[in-house]
């Protein structure tokens, strides 16, 4: 099965679009509420995911100004997300859906970045989805770079439950595809979702990074 960048593309405004949903539905205590990104609340992830309403020319003068580092752009959409009240926040939001310039250049990748963040929102709030099964397929086929997944795969044998695919050789994991991308991604909350002898050694990891 092969997923070219147009297909990506249309996933991550389908993604944006439900994910848009469900921030209209939130309390004022629900985005002031913590996320599986450590130190980020949900209303800094989504100021991290307005990195698609920037222009070409702005985004890139903001990569230079944070060195090239992700760390630091991610700490300078925190920061200017501060000052935007959640109205504003949701308003920007909902401008990504019809994709920016990182999405048309790196489609895969955003999908990958949006589907962790939405379920990094949704399960602190015991907010569960049904996921469409070849948009998990994606993102188990194509898993965020940024977050260095070969520190979780190695030496792993990964297998979905609920989706066709499975990954590696080692001690076997198994479990629902968002709970392996979640895990994958670094998430340790998502390991008690998660099946076989290999769990110990992915724990152990988690721990370290």
């Amino acid at each position: 099965m092969r997923i070219g960048n147009a297909e990506a593309r249309t996933m991550v405004a389908q993604e944006r679009r439900e994910l848009a949903d469900l921030l209209r539905t939130l309390t004022p205590q629900q985005w002031e509420a913590e996320s599986l990104c450590a130190g980020w609340r949900v209303r800094d992830v989504v100021a991290h995911l307005l990195y698609d309403a920037t222009p070409p020319l702005g985004y890139a003068a903001e990569i230079l100004r944070a060195g090239g580092s992700p760390d630091r752009l991610n700490a300078l959409y925190i920061r200017r997300g501060h000052a935007l009240g959640v109205g504003e926040l949701l308003t920007r939001f909902e401008s990504t859906v019809d994709l920016g310039f990182f999405t048309r250049s790196a489609p895969l990748i955003a999908l990958a970045d949006t589907m962790i963040h939405h379920q990094d929102l949704r399960r602190p709030l015991g907010l569960p989805r049904q996921i469409p099964a070849r948009r998990l397929l994606a993102v188990l086929r194509h898993p965020d770079p940024f977050l260095r997944p070969g520190r979780t795969m190695r030496g792993l044998r990964f297998l979905a439950t609920d989706v066709p695919w499975e990954h590696g050789r080692g001690p076997l994991v198994t479990g629902t595809a968002e709970a392996v991308i979640m895990a994958i991604a670094g998430r340790a909350s998502a390991l008690a979702d998660l099946t076989g002898p290999g769990v110990d050694l992915l724990r152990d990891r988690h721990g370290r990074m």
